[in-house]
């Protein structure tokens, strides 16, 4: 509250006239003596006589004097402070229709200054005001009635109230105004009017219209989008202070919009606006501070930053910093603190803290462990959008953690993150119609989920989709497509890949073959510790294929896989201990190991395993556990097993001799070509044991034996009368 005529007295001149006029009672010469003295113009300032005359006039009635009066009674200038007093005199003026005092009545009850806070009263002498035009009390009933204080709230009458106020030029009221527009209250949403009132505002300097109309060109709301403007808009407002507009800048200067991107300039924006407690700019300017970005990398002054705007409850903020803690980059270590930021950010809806805090729920990392407090967090953040907490959740009703376990909803949830991109989810998904888990298995829906993942760089995806190259599932069979993805994957680091990849190699599938090539991948995925890339790697070795020959190291290798349960790896360890190849013979360590591989089921142990207890190498000689070993591997197939239990069943070796046994176990032998077998049964036919005697079928496995070098059979059907031994 000022004197507002203080400026405006055209009598100092004649000071002796004033006084003269004064003196006879004249109440107007007596105000303008008052305000001579109050501005100290014409004569000596002096406050007090000022507030003797003014006091002289304001008996006789003069508003202006009434006006000045209260005043100096307001501010304690030439006469005792008395807020009372200032508002008694306020009211005699006002009742007189002086629109300033009616004004200032107003902001006294608006504001409770002298007098009880009363915003029915303030309405009130607002209006009076605004009725005679008083722009400034237009715009602040304009304000009463948007928010509904001291009238019924309405939006309406307050964009009625700006307008008249606005239309005088009154900068605040143009620029409330143009609020009104954008968000479309009491007016008609309209953001080419917005623009015209903000830039009304801006052009008079108002900082918050010029920071807006920045915002309007930066959006291309009303007016043609324009960073160049915008930042121009943003600069001025800037200049002026304004911390929305600082932290605007900053941005523009690290998107690169309007000109190049630049850091430095982008920190020195946010520090302007987070020097005056700007949220945004104290969490960007830690961002900035956290990825070395303009200013010199400090995780310390990054988490200070983030601490500042975390406090004034910035959700993000509290996220970043949860993230330091969680790390311990520029704080110390913490989980415990981490989840609590994590907590506030997510109570307060942000996403990522509502996905991290279901993961610390899910770890027991900073809180106990909770799979029902995970999935619900995972939930929240999952019905925003967010990928990894959809895909969380799809993996929490797979596994049936902290919710029942459900296919369904898991695939809902894997489908909601694959449809948005997110190659993990994607991959997921492929496994699911691989397996048939959740989904009637499908393996192009496979395939096609693969793919996805596959083209965004995903390994595992890469490898799965090679595979189904590899196996024609889902897709038309393609080893060079195989091979494309296998490469992908293995180029990764992907272990299997890399094996597949050196298997294809060694075979020539899709790919010239290449020994050189296989044995290289085969090393990379074997120094991973994949089991089948070290035996085959062993392989290499012992049979000098893409490597020198070294049956040392292929004894190396095979150890290594053998020792993690390879059971390939095992028997062919066993095998050069059986041999002495590279190692010292050694026929226990061979029955040891052929015993491990054999235990596993591997059918070509299990052979290897009978033999040695049928010849009593590393072992005690024992029939039995040699048919029992033999048993096994012939049950899966295994034709030299066959053939050996056929021929203990003819000896009567380990089991009763039953030769219908022998000729049946020599039968499914023969049939897979095995010469011995093939052999055998010609002469269970020659000597009709186990079956009719058959010449004709004899002469049928011999010649067949024969064919494959088998010398015995050779030998017997050149004679008129064969011998038929059996071997």
């Amino acid at each position: 509250i000022s004197c507002n005529d203080a400026t405006a007295n055209p009598s100092c001149a004649n000071i002796k006239e004033l006084e003269k006029l004064s003196n006879q009672g004249d109440a107007l010469a007596q105000t303008y003596l008052a305000l001579c003295y109050y501005d100290g113009e014409g004569i000596a300032q002096d406050f007090a006589k000022a507030a003797k005359w003014h006091k002289k006039a304001a008996d006789q009635g003069n508003a202006l004097a009434q006006y000045n009066l209260g005043i100096q009674y307001f501010n304690g200038k030439g006469i005792a402070k008395d807020v009372t007093k200032a508002v008694n005199w306020f009211k005699k003026a006002a009742d007189q229709g002086y629109t300033d005092a009616q004004y200032d009545l107003g902001v006294l009850y608006a504001k409770g200054k002298g007098v009880t806070k009363d915003f029915t009263q303030a309405v009130k002498w607002y209006k009076k005001a605004a009725e005679q035009g008083d722009d400034f009390a237009q715009y602040n009933l304009g304000i009463l009635y948007f928010k509904g204080e001291g009238v019924t709230k309405d939006f309406t009458q307050a964009a009625k109230w700006y307008k008249k106020a606005a239309d005088q030029g009154c900068a605040i009221a143009q620029y409330n105004l143009g609020v009104l527009y954008v968000i479309g209250k009491g007016v008609t949403k309209d953001f080419t009017q917005a623009v015209k009132w903000y830039k009304k505002a801006a052009d008079q300097g108002y900082a918050l219209a010029q920071y807006n109309l920045g915002v309007q060109y930066a959006n291309g709301e009303g007016v043609a989008k324009d960073f160049t403007k915008a930042a121009k808009w943003y600069r001025k407002a800037a200049d002026q202070g304004n911390a929305d507009a600082q932290c605007s800048l900053g941005i523009q200067y690290v998107n690169g919009e309007e000109a190049t991107k630049d850091f430095t300039k982008a920190a020195k924006w946010y520090r302007k606006a987070a020097d005056q407690g700007h949220v945004l700019a104290q969490n960007n300017l830690g961002t900035l501070y956290f990825n070395g970005e303009g200013v010199n990398k400090d995780f310390t002054k990054a988490a200070k930053c983030f601490r500042k705007a975390a406090d004034q409850g910035n959700a993000l903020a509290q996220y970043n910093l949860g993230v330091r803690y969680f790390n311990g980059e520029g704080v110390t270590k913490d989980f415990a603190k981490a989840a609590k930021c994590f907590r506030k950010a997510a109570d307060q809806g942000n996403a990522l803290a509502q996905y991290n805090l279901g993961t610390l729920y899910f770890n027991g990392e900073g809180v106990t462990k909770d799979f029902t407090q995970a999935a619900k967090w995972f939930r929240k953040a999952a019905d925003q959008g967010n990928i990894f907490a959809q895909n969380s959740l799809g993996i929490r009703y797979v596994n049936g953690e902290g919710v029942a376990k459900d296919f369904t909803q898991a695939i809902k949830w894997f489908r909601k993150a694959a449809d948005q991109g997110y190659a993990l989810a994607q991959h997921i998904l492929g496994d699911l119609y691989l397996k048939g888990e959740g989904v009637t298995q499908d393996f192009t829906q496979a395939a096609k989920w693969y793919r996805k993942a596959a083209e965004q760089g995903h390994a595992a995806a890469q490898y799965n989709l090679g595979a189904r190259y590899d196996k024609g599932e889902g897709v038309t069979q393609d080893f060079t497509k195989s091979a494309k993805w296998y490469r992908k994957a293995a180029e990764q680091g992907h272990a299997f890949a890399q094996y597949n990849l050196g298997d294809q190699y060694a075979k020539g599938e899709g790919i010239t073959k290449d020994f050189t090539k296989a044995a290289k991948w085969f090393r990379k995925a074997a120094d991973q510790g994949n089991i089948f890339a070290q035996s085959s790697l062993g392989a290499r070795y012992l049979k000098g294929e893409g490597v020198a020959k070294d049956v040392t190291k292929a004894a190396k290798w095979y150890r290594k896989a053998s020792d993690q349960g390879c059971a390939l790896a095992q028997n062919n360890l066993g095998a050069i201990y059986l041999k002495g190849d590279g190692v010292a013979k050694d026929f226990t360590k061979a029955v040891k190991w052929f015993r491990k591989a054999a235990e596993q089921g591997y059918a070509l142990a299990q052979c290897n395993l009978g033999a040695r207890y049928a010849k009593g190498e590393g072992v005690a000689q024992n029939f039995t556990q040699a048919a029992k070993w033999y048993r096994k591997a012939a049950e899966q197939g295994y034709a030299d097993a066959q053939n050996n239990l056929a021929t203990q069943y003819a000896k009567g070796d380990g089991v009763a001799k039953d030769f219908t046994k022998a000729a049946k176990w020599y039968k499914k032998a023969a049939k897979q070509g095995d010469a011995d077998a093939q052999y055998n049964l010609g002469v269970l036919y020659f000597r009709g044991e186990g079956v009719t005697q058959d010449f004709t079928k004899t002469i049928k496995w011999f010649r067949k034996a024969a064919e494959q070098g088998h010398a015995a059979a050779q030998k017997n059907l050149k004679l008129k009368r064969p011998s038929a031994r059996a071997v």
